[in-house]
């Protein structure tokens, strides 16, 4: 016999308790036009999400194709827009054929699904994104959680295995720490034991390699039969949805089996119309990826010059780590009192004990931006009695 009450007084106290640990989130607007706040939290690497070129492709596909693509892409979400950015990314990352989503997660959760099930066992990092977490949840697989970064575990997961089928998955920029794959021995790896290998360049692509073609090219396997690449369109593309490159094997089994493609309706037209242009973008000017990653370097620079841990960025991720949400907040308050709007990552987004400022770099910051950075990161390290010059 359940007694009668209040069915939403434990969600009263669940928020209650995450507010006295700091864990508490709150949707904050933010402006447009001059006078906001540096921007040093989106994942607009590339500075191209008020771009004309990429705001131009956007309005060009509304005027053709409408707003909305209106059903999913097997029924009438499909556009000529749609099956060219399929042709583009993959010839951009060096694959042999696309599939658009509507979304990176939903790219994710397609790729793993699909790919994996019972009797294979899928292989996971510690620290992949919550995507290919939730992914890994819904694939009906036995899952085997490795050490982050750690190929000897990978290896032994897949020779150990009872499983026929095995599929390893792995960010190739890591979205907190900012660090990168071994992506060359997870591929030794998964090629000697018969198994297929995820590589998720949400933040590569567009800032790592040649003209930021991505992880995966950089490290030589564009187009390796057992690479499946899964990319967004939503942080260096300044657009919105994500795809999933590979073997024209691999596109079909999504195309008849991928869930989150069959049963989601289309990416709108106008997302595709500013990919497509910012891909016109970084196929001409090969400088944008280089600038980003140099500015992740001078952020990296101050952060360490002001006494506070970062990480050696292999993009455009710069990671703060300060111990405790209050403190984590504390510091974005102080970002916040100079002109910067600065990521603030805590649990469950980071292991308890990593709370941190996420900063990300952007190839259009200027030397002022940077400046005001180093004084905010000195006050920072000031207040938790971390300051090299105190």
């Amino acid at each position: 016999m359940f007694a009668a009450g209040d069915p939403l007084a434990r969600l009263r106290d669940a928020a209650a308790r995450r507010a006295e640990a700091g864990l508490r989130r709150t949707l904050r607007p933010r402006h447009g036009g001059p006078g906001g706040l540096v921007d040093l939290a989106s994942n607009d690497y590339l500075g191209l999400a008020s771009d004309p070129r990429v705001v131009e492709g956007a309005v060009a596909a509304a005027r053709a194709w409408g707003t909305g693509s209106t059903g999913s892409r097997l029924v009438t979400g499909t556009t000529e827009l749609h099956a060219e950015l399929d042709r583009r990314l993959a010839a951009f990352t060096g694959s042999a054929a696309g599939l658009v989503f509507s979304s990176g997660f939903l790219a994710n959760l397609g790729a793993v699904t699909a790919l994996a099930g019972p009797g294979t066992l899928v292989v996971s990092d510690r620290v992949n994104h919550a995507s290919i977490v939730d992914a890994c949840r819904l694939s009906r697989s036995r899952v085997a959680i490795v050490p982050h970064r750690d190929v000897v575990a990978v290896e032994r997961a897949l020779a150990d295995r009872d499983e026929e089928h095995a599929v390893v998955v792995t960010d190739a920029v890591f979205s907190v720490d900012g660090d990168l794959a071994p992506l060359r021995d997870l591929h030794t790896a998964v090629r000697a034991h018969g198994a297929l290998l995820i590589v998720d360049e949400a933040h590569a692509l567009g800032v790592v390699g040649d003209h930021g073609r991505g992880a995966a090219h950089a490290a030589g396997l564009a187009g390796e039969p057992d690479v499946i690449l899964t990319v967004t369109l939503s942080k260096s593309l300044a657009a919105q949805g994500g795809a999933v490159l590979g073997a024209p094997e691999v596109i079909d089994t999504l195309v008849d089996t991928g869930r989150s493609f069959i049963f989601d309706t289309g990416l709108n037209p106008p997302a595709a119309g500013a990919a497509l242009a910012a891909l016109d973008i970084l196929e001409t000017d090969p400088g944008l990826p280089v600038r980003a990653r140099d500015r992740a370097r001078r952020i990296a620079d101050l952060a360490a010059g002001s006494g506070l841990e970062t990480a050696d960025p292999a993009a455009a991720v710069v990671p703060v780590f300060l111990g405790e949400p209050h403190v984590a907040v504390h510091a974005a308050g102080i970002c916040a009192e100079h002109g910067l709007h600065v990521g603030c990552f805590r649990p469950p987004s980071v292991p308890v004990g990593r709370a941190c400022l996420r900063l990300t770099a952007r190839a259009t910051l200027d030397e002022s931006d940077l400046v005001h950075l180093r004084e905010a990161l000195a006050k920072i390290a000031c207040s938790t009695g971390r300051s090299l010059h105190t």
